[in-house]
């Protein structure tokens, strides 16, 4: 027989047994010393999935040529066994055996798959020395690994010098800056890519899409997909769930519905894209009711559909609902750290912080995230010092990163606990190395101002490297406007309003502190840009839940069924809450009204008229969870202390910023907020 008779079989041969008796032809006829018959015979035993008849071979090879090293290597590859991938490559230098682009492409394959960028790097100076730096299937393989262990920097170091770039690296490139959370990065390299002469295909669109997402480039998104529909790019059930995503997640939800209506087939990604799309934007009752549609059209909700119906719980304060999912978690899903995470977020977001904490404590093991979201929920309840006490088991666990101190100082700052976050503060940045963010500023500039420290607040603002942003300017006013600091509060005025704000409620903020000031000229004025702007003030609404059911209230709003009775309530429990000593704070109405006109529309604040249908509608001793879109008044704040102490229960207040808990005449807050 010669060799050529054997490559049939070598190709088709899938069983050890057999490859062994060719192997036993192959030695008696003297043909495994032919060209490359023993490179094809290892092949066949990877093939075969035994990897030691192949490595025994191998190793009885007395001189091993680079296509004898390659077929292990590659055996060892497709066998998912990168450990023995680098290996066998260690092995074939230190023999003096010089790689090629298969040995070299397929060991920086391993790399990436083991996230060894220190060997990654050290196979590539192997690259350069043997002369292969400009092969474009190695530089493929170097690019993607950088991109895979996140170092995009060098990643286009080697990019830059690259004499011949394919689709492929082009493409792993874009993928790889989009995976880093860097859209901006991913557009301009495609637009470098397009001088270039080179056409995207799918899969740059689908990064482009994802950059997009990542940086709120609507424009972008449209562009993508304009140009996908112009090259008639095939639009699978993948695509067009990546546009569904990218939509959604630029607010476009309108757009995003239509496309997933006209989708011929979708699976259970493109619900979840949809039902996050929704709940991310704050459109909580539809993300519910899709979530149900996916349901009932035979589709089983996946993690991805589940955190964001949770989410969209915590934002309505459907507590019934959470529970609900909670118990079908229980009954379908394998509980994770995603989802447990999920579940405490949402039963701290709907008052329930001791169901949260139960939940974190069953954990069998916790992530970063997992301790960044409890740390975070005990601060927006107003207990600082749990916070704290979480922080210091978890630094001796797992490193904080810059989320963790935002989760810190923000609870710190919400308990008013001043030479706290001034200390950990400093340990951010002295101990751990984490430059402060705007976020970090904030907070801390927060909690100064708010404990009436805004001459502090203001030279740490003064001390920041980079310019100040919106945020920190906000911190500081409201500070001010608490403390009626008025030439500070001026000057964090006059610098919000030259960052030009696009919500209106950082001009309403701006508004107010003119009016508490008596400034009403200045008032006016910037009510006259919220105008000319097309901004109007978010009206203050709350919201209860009373048998499973929301019911949302309007300050002033009178169309409620139950109007009659609710004013009625409210008045007796005003004549009560006189007697027992409380009098009106009209100055929480900013406006140059007659003290009369202010004391009436004290009583027709939202959040009272949500107490009062909630009182009629329970039993007695049932506690109250009442949500507010803006921050409480100094006003409700004490009349809600007042009727706790009358009515004998627990009311609860979430409001933009974080809980209340009344009970007996008491807020957890501390009167500070």
């Amino acid at each position: 027989m010669r060799l050529h008779d054997f490559k049939p079989l070598f190709l088709g041969c899938r069983h050890s047994a057999l490859i062994s008796q060719i192997h036993a032809v192959m030695v008696s006829s003297g043909l495994l010393s032919h060209g490359n018959s023993i490179s094809q015979l290892i092949s066949s035993y990877a093939k075969a999935g035994d990897l030691e008849s192949a490595h025994k071979l191998f190793d009885k090879i007395p001189l091993r040529r680079v296509d004898s090293w390659n077929a292990m290597i590659i055996a060892y590859s497709k066998s998912e066994c990168p450990v023995e991938v680098v290996n066998v490559y260690n092995q074939m230098v230190l023999e003096g055996v010089k790689p090629d682009s298969s040995t070299f492409t397929v060991a920086l394959k391993a790399c990436m798959i083991l996230q060894d960028l220190e060997k990654g790097e050290e196979i590539w100076e192997k690259v350069v020395e043997c002369g292969y730096e400009n092969d474009v299937f190695v530089g493929s393989s170097v690019l993607n690994m950088y991109a895979k262990c996140g170092n995009m920097d060098k990643a286009i170091v080697v990019f830059e010098k690259m004499q011949r770039r394919d689709i492929v690296c082009w493409t792993t490139m874009i993928t790889g800056f989009v995976q880093s959370g860097k859209g901006k990065e991913a557009v301009d390299l495609y637009r470098w890519m397009q001088r270039e002469g080179m056409v995207g295909d799918g899969v740059v669109m689908l990064g482009l899409m994802q950059a997009s997402a990542n940086i709120a480039d609507t424009k972008l998104g449209l562009s993508v997909h304009g140009y996908m529909i112009r090259r008639a790019l095939p639009m699978d059930v993948n695509m067009l769930t990546s546009l569904v995503d990218m939509y959604a997640k630029n607010g476009e939800l309108e757009i995003a519905t239509r496309v997933f209506r006209k989708m011929p087939y979708r699976n259970t990604v493109s619900w979840s894209a949809l039902i996050s799309g929704f709940a991310q934007n704050g459109l909580a009752v539809d993300a519910l009711q899709l979530l149900i549609e996916m349901q009932v059209s035979g589709f089983t909700p996946d993690v991805a559909s589940l955190v964001s119906a949770l989410l969209a719980c915590s934002h309505v304060v459907s507590l019934k609902l959470g529970r609900s999912i909670h118990g079908y978690v229980a009954r379908k899903v394998i509980m994770d750290q995603v989802l447990s995470t999920a579940l405490i977020d949402m039963y701290a977001k709907c008052g329930l912080i001791s169901c949260a904490r139960s939940l974190y404590d069953h954990m069998s093991s916790k992530d970063l995230i997992c301790w960044n979201t409890i740390i975070a929920c005990y601060g927006i309840h107003g207990h600082g010092r749990e916070a704290l006490t979480l922080f210091q088991q978890m630094k001796h666990k797992i490193e904080p990163d810059h989320a963790t101190f935002a989760a810190l100082l923000s609870a710190l700052s919400h308990s008013g606990l001043v030479e706290e976050g001034r200390h950990w503060f400093d340990v951010m940045v002295n101990e751990y190395k984490i430059k402060p963010s705007e976020k970090h500023y904030a907070c801390l500039v927060d909690l100064l101002a708010r404990a009436g420290e805004v001459e502090e607040a203001k030279e740490l603002i003064i001390s920041m490297e980079t310019k100040p942003g919106l945020a920190v300017w906000v911190a500081l006013l409201s500070g001010c406007h608490k403390h009626k600091k008025l030439l500070i509060g001026e000057l964090a005025a006059n610098r919000v309003l030259e960052l030009i704000p696009e919500n209106a409620g950082t001009y309403v903020l701006v508004a107010n502190f003119f009016a508490a000031a008596k400034m009403w000229d200045e008032a006016a004025v910037v009510r006259k840009v919220m105008k000319k702007a097309g901004m109007k003030k978010v009206p203050g609404y709350s919201g209860v839940e009373v048998n499973g059911r929301h019911h949302a209230f309007l300050m002033g709003d009178t169309s409620h069924p139950q109007y009659e009775q609710i004013i009625r309530l409210l008045c007796n429990l005003e004549n009560e809450m006189k007697a027992m000593g409380y009098v009106p704070k009209t100055e929480f109405v900013l406006q140059n009204l007659e003290e009369e006109v202010k004391v009436k529309m004290l009583c027709n604040h939202s959040e009272r008229l949500a107490i009062a249908f909630g009182l009629l509608n329970t039993t007695p001793g049932t506690r109250l969870l009442i949500t507010k879109n803006l921050r409480v008044c100094g006003d409700c704040h004490e009349v809600t202390k007042f009727i706790s102490v009358i009515v004998k229960r627990e009311i609860i207040v979430r409001d933009v910023k974080r809980f209340h808990h009344f009970k007996d005449g008491i807020c957890s807050c501390g009167d500070y907020w």
